[in-house]
């Protein structure tokens, strides 16, 4: 550095101060050219972590609000039904069914096993210390993520499989069918294939007319409820939108495709007369949901 004017005086340089001219835009450097380097957690790594987050939760949010949540049909306490956990839990539900990890060494399964698992995931840090990061490389680590991958895939496909076995074995259809049945039907008369669309409710048409005790009187309550909305048995709401008079007093004689018994014994020894139960069908044909 000069200190005078003449131009002869030394000049001693601090560091480098000759600064090449710049030819644009600076590419950042690849921290991959510097050995034990990493790059900058704030903001390099950081940044690149909130923009993926971000993109996630703007694609799920767009999931949430092109369809709304799949409700199916309300709780019935009575049903008979095949329990099943949700789908990213059949392999530990399938696991915990295998015979080393139930009955008498339940304990090994629930704790053992799984102790064993958890703790090798939280000593992998310790444990895999090379600074590999090809998978190809660390044989070890990559072996195990595939074997984990296999035994998942497994025994999530065995639990399904031996699921669909118990329904047909015991007559039943599985939630998810009827569900797309029930869709797909609703699709057809024009309504909202989910439950998720709030429909409006649909009210009883004449409250107040005698039939309302008649139907009371004749125990239809035990499976229908006694506001309509059913219990064991379907909804009696709008029902006149789907059977007419006769269909409904045929009903109520012969019963409904094995699904409901027949009715017309019993009412009349709950003394109703066959005036009754016919003016009981009728008021139940203008049940519907939108009173004309």
């Amino acid at each position: 550095m000069a200190h005078g004017k003449d131009s002869k005086e030394k000049v001693v340089y601090v560091g480098d101060s000759r600064v090449k001219r710049g030819g644009g835009f600076i590419t950042p450097p690849d921290y991959t050219a510097f050995p034990g380097k990493s790059e900058a957690f704030i903001p390099n790594f950081l940044l690149k972590e909130w923009m993926v987050g971000v993109v996630v939760l703007v694609g799920f949010l767009v999931l949430t609000i092109a369809e709304p949540a799949p409700l199916w049909f309300p709780a019935n306490p009575s049903a008979s039904i095949i329990p099943m956990p949700d789908w990213y839990f059949l392999f530990l539900y399938q696991y915990l069914k295998l015979p080393y990890a139930s009955g008498s060494y339940i304990v090994l399964g629930t704790i053992g096993v799984s102790g064993v698992a958890f703790g090798s995931l939280l000593l992998a840090p310790f444990l895999d210390t090379g600074k590999e990061r090809r998978f190809n490389r660390r044989p070890i680590a990559s072996s195990l993520m595939i074997l984990s991958l296999i035994a998942v895939v497994y025994l999530t496909n065995s639990a399904w499989t031996h699921y669909k076995d118990e329904m047909a074995e015991t007559g039943q259809i599985s939630e998810n069918i009827q569900r797309e049945e029930k869709a797909a039907e609703n699709k057809a008369k024009g309504l909202p294939t989910t439950s998720g669309n709030q429909q409006k409710e649909i009210a009883i048409v004449d409250k107040e007319n005698p039939a309302m005790e008649s139907f009371k009187k004749a125990g239809c309550i035990s499976c229908h409820a006694a506001d309509m909305k059913g219990a064991s048995g379907p909804s009696l709401r709008g029902v006149g939108d789907k059977h007419s008079k006769d269909d409904i007093l045929k009903i109520i004689k012969e019963g409904y495709e094995g699904k409901m018994p027949a009715m017309y014994d019993s009412a009349i020894a709950a003394g109703l007369t066959d005036k009754d139960v016919d003016n009981l069908a009728d008021w139940l044909s203008k049940q519907k949901a939108e009173a004309k």
